[in-house]
């Protein structure tokens, strides 16, 4: 499967220039463009791409609801019809601007409509940026199950511009700051934990986590082995941010994570002799975030049924990705429901 053109931060040409000379070559001579967009997109982002980028000022533009309510099988078959309507064909490119919503629906439209076309991801968020944007990985929700319907269609192309950071909140920045030093831990790009969030976010730091999830995906396109590094955090954070949403007060994801990696950085010094030191560490950065929930017995029960439905598992079992040292993942770790109640109840306590 071909990879993904990468265009990533750099001090000297902006990330916008150089996906405008990439649209003028060859292989996009005969493209007709379609520029998905979510109201935060629309109004903060679209019209600097499109001032920059000159092949996509004749673009049409579809504008999705914000965040997880684009992701259903309903909107998904509205853009069909859009697309068909407008005369799309094979060599139309699909161009997502947005967060990690956008690029989840527009790349499961991109890989369905006409067998599979392609589309081009402009991430706006730094979740989007550092995750979602990347890889490959589309999805929509089912029955109010995240992500449950999807495909793997790698993006032609990834335009991360690190302006867009500029247009969001303070609390955005924070939360997409967990899931960069989730990539950093696994990647073995971080030789201490840093004391506060401005310190991890730079453009260098963001152009490190593309790469290392880019250069996981090209030897595991299809998440069947080393891929699966990237879900450190991500059994227990996924529980969390579904319990929290019921609850109706619900995590910011990458806090979710945080509270998830936690967990996994919990059993990992129990089960794999990870220096404690580490987990103080991660503790001490996400607790400067937010304040970590603590939960009772009856919420990491509840917890605990959610993750026993985790795509991730095998053989009836939950499967954790754990670490034994940075840039040390060991994946399709069986932790035991009494070592799950332990780390939910646990976590935020001194070992």
């Amino acid at each position: 499967m071909k990879g993904t053109h990468l265009i990533l931060p750099s001090a000297r040409v902006s990330s916008l220039a150089r996906l405008n000379r990439l649209l003028k070559t060859k292989a996009y001579a005969h493209a007709k463009y379609f520029i998905f967009v979510d109201e935060n997109s629309y109004n903060y982002c679209l019209s600097e791409v499109v001032a920059r980028v000159e092949a996509l000022q004749e673009a049409e533009f579809v504008e999705l609801p914000i965040g997880e309510e684009c992701k259903s099988i309903e909107i998904a078959a509205q853009v069909w019809q859009t697309l068909m309507e407008s005369g799309a064909d094979r060599n139309s490119v699909i161009v997502n601007i947005g967060g990690g919503a956008v690029c989840d629906l527009g790349g499961f439209v991109a890989s369905t409509f006409m067998r599979g076309i392609r589309h081009i991801n402009i991430p706006t968020t730094l979740l989007a940026m550092v995750d979602a944007a990347v890889g490959g990985k589309t999805a929509i929700d089912l029955a109010g199950v995240k992500n449950v319907v999807g495909t793997f269609h790698l993006p032609a192309a990834v335009c991360v511009e690190p302006l867009f950071l500029d247009t969001l909140p303070e609390i955005e920045k924070m939360s997409g700051t967990v899931e960069m030093l989730k990539t950093m831990l696994v990647g073995g790009a971080v030789e201490s934990i840093p004391a506060g969030w401005q310190d991890l976010l730079t453009a260098e730091n963001i152009r490190t986590c593309v790469e290392i999830k880019d250069a996981v995906v090209r030897q595991d396109v299809n998440d069947h082995g080393m891929r699966k590094i990237l879900n450190f955090g991500h059994t227990f954070g996924h529980a969390v941010e579904a319990y929290s949403a019921m609850q109706g007060n619900g995590l910011p994801h990458g806090y979710a994570i945080g509270v998830g990696m936690l967990c996994a950085t919990y059993l990992s010094v129990k089960k794999l002799g990870l220096e404690k030191s580490l987990f103080n560490a991660l503790s001490g950065y996400v607790s400067s975030l937010f304040i970590l929930p603590e939960y009772t017995l009856k919420d990491a029960e509840t917890m605990l049924s959610i993750m026993r439905h985790d795509k991730k598992n095998g053989d009836g079992e939950v499967r954790c990705v754990l670490l034994q040292s940075v840039g040390a993942a060991v994946i399709d770790v069986a932790v035991s429901e009494m070592e799950i109640r332990d780390a939910l109840l646990a976590y935020a306590k001194s070992l």
